[in-house]
């Protein structure tokens, strides 16, 4: 199946949810795309580039590196790291979705093939007409900043407290990942502009009722977090571990799921960053619930007493 703008494959269409053996394959093109951006991080600093954000990275072209890359040794890793990365994302201009080229708003201006559906600080969203997909236009903010993820620091009436800030490329590029781990509303990857808007692709739903109560759709994998050890600035935050590492998990409200095809509410949008392990180090409490729960996710907050001990 190719996707209606671009050509490219695509394993989603309108309201129809993907197999799982599609979705494996989405969360696969996730890890590519994730070790792609390590390898292409990797290959700048050996070659002494340094970029004020990863914006100057995945917006690099492989032509500007072309002769640099005659010279072989990082220099040749480094073009081929950017290659890599470019074939998870390639470069596509808006106009490609009907977006006014030459346009200084074009994503205001709209365009004849997309019905703008909804949309906040971080992206707008855009159903295809006609067949439905929605459409992800993830917009850099100033400073070459884009998406949101947690900075931690000290709390006061509890250890931690989680702040959402300004993320990076990467950290959208694990949101996406998670959206599709926690088996949320399937969302591909399509492509970045020349502008570094992220495009994305995301499987259509319908909007829950104003203040709905998510908790009983939240993913079952998430676990509550004890309000003595973290409190968090967006709603119903949540733990998941990732292979072995714990992740905050948060922003779940009404309108960041949406009813799928099969009637189930599904995310379709979230804010979330890894567990600081420094802080983490410091509180053996929370290094011990962490343990737990990673074994148990029905684990208390304090740890279980045998009959015969009490």
């Amino acid at each position: 199946m190719q996707d209606a703008f671009t050509g490219q494959p695509t394993r989603l269409r309108g309201r129809t949810l993907p197999g799982q053996p599609e979705r494996r394959a989405i969360l696969d093109d996730y890890r590519r795309g994730l070790a792609a951006l390590d390898r292409l991080g990797a290959a700048a600093a050996e070659c002494g580039v340094r970029a004020h954000t990863d914006r100057d990275l995945v917006l690099a072209e492989a032509e500007e590196l072309s002769l640099l890359e005659a010279a072989g040794g990082a220099w040749a890793e480094f073009g081929a790291a950017l290659r890599a990365w470019r074939a998870v994302l390639p470069l596509l201009p808006l106009d490609l979705f009907g977006f006014p080229a030459g346009s200084e708003s074009p994503l205001e201006d709209g365009s004849p093939r997309l019905v703008h559906i909804g949309g906040g600080v971080e992206a707008w969203a855009f159903a295809a007409e006609p067949e439905g997909s929605v459409y992800k236009f993830f917009r850099p903010r100033e400073g070459g900043g884009i998406g949101s993820t947690f900075a931690y620091a000290a709390g006061t009436e509890t250890f931690l407290r989680a702040m959402a800030v300004i993320g990076d490329y990467r950290d959208l590029l694990e949101k996406l990942f998670l959206i599709n781990l926690l088996d949320g509303m399937a969302t591909e990857l399509v492509g970045l502009t020349p502008e570094g808007i992220l495009v994305a692709k995301q499987v259509n739903g319908e909007r829950l009722p104003e203040a709905a109560d998510v908790l009983p759709h939240l993913p079952p994998a998430l676990i509550d977090i004890p309000s003595r050890f973290l409190r968090v600035d967006r709603d119903h935050p949540r733990l998941a571990f990732v292979g072995t590492e714990p992740w905050l998990i948060a922003d779940m409200h009404d309108r960041n799921l949406v009813r799928a095809g099969d009637g189930r509410p599904r995310i379709i949008d979230l804010v979330a960053a890894p567990m600081p392990r420094d802080w983490i180090a410091r509180s053996a409490p929370i290094r011990d619930w962490l343990a737990r729960v990673h074994h148990d996710p029905s684990a208390g907050l304090l740890p279980a007493v045998a009959d015969d001990e009490l």
